[in-house]
């Protein structure tokens, strides 16, 4: 694998990938939580995915260690474990890669084709999770503040869904947190999302992609 797209790229955004043994080797001084299926990661210049891919993976065999013996949880925590995957990416062509990488995994491990609801919902996650911005001025491509969705596994094949600024996130993270950066914003009363939505299912979330590519 190539660390570099081009020179020009290089100089003008300092691109630079990660070679794959050193980000297991950086994943495993963290392997508990790489290995959790839960666990949140958010990659603030995540390229084409040098991180977040061996990141999935890695949440992908917990699934299967876990829940491999039940079809219905092997599905929804697979999903869950996807939905735990953030990355912010400047350049177009990398944020496309990325999503187009992890949902090949997410689609090979379950054995999906494209007209499936986990492969939809799953194409809706990664559409909300890896955002083509600037980590830096925390603004998505078009100029909005970038929104971080936070999602949770209530069971019975129900997620919710919550929004975050990444701005306002960043802002208060001085506050000490017990736990995971999400697990516990609303004891503080710092952490108000900017939008909360009802439980939603894989159908609901395969029918809102199906919604924004109809609309594009």
């Amino acid at each position: 694998m190539s660390l570099i797209k081009s020179k020009k790229r290089v100089a003008d955004h300092g691109e630079v990938f990660t070679p794959p043994w050193l980000v297991e080797k950086m994943l495993d001084l963290v392997k508990g939580e790489s290995e959790r299926v839960d666990a949140r990661f958010l990659e603030p210049a995540c390229g084409s995915g040098n991180f977040l891919v061996p990141i999935l993976q890695r949440k992908l065999a917990a699934v299967e260690l876990k829940f491999g013996k039940s079809d219905f949880e092997k599905r929804n925590y697979a999903l869950y474990g996807l939905m735990c995957a953030y990355g912010v990416e400047l350049l177009e062509d990398n944020i496309a890669e990325c999503r187009a990488s992890m949902l090949e995994i997410f689609a090979d491990y379950l054995a999906l084709n494209e007209a499936d609801d986990f492969f939809r919902a799953a194409s809706c996650v990664l559409s909300l999770n890896l955002v083509h911005g600037d980590a830096m001025t925390m603004r998505s491509i078009d100029g909005n503040p970038i929104t971080v969705v936070e999602w949770g596994y209530l069971g019975k094949g129900k997620f919710q869904r919550r929004d975050f600024r990444l701005d306002v996130l960043t802002g208060r993270s001085s506050f000490s947190v017990e736990g995971s950066l999400f697990a516990a914003l609303g004891e503080h009363g710092l952490f108000t999302p900017a939008k909360s939505y009802p439980p939603m299912g894989v159908s609901d979330l395969a029918a809102a992609f199906d919604m924004t590519r109809g609309a594009a």
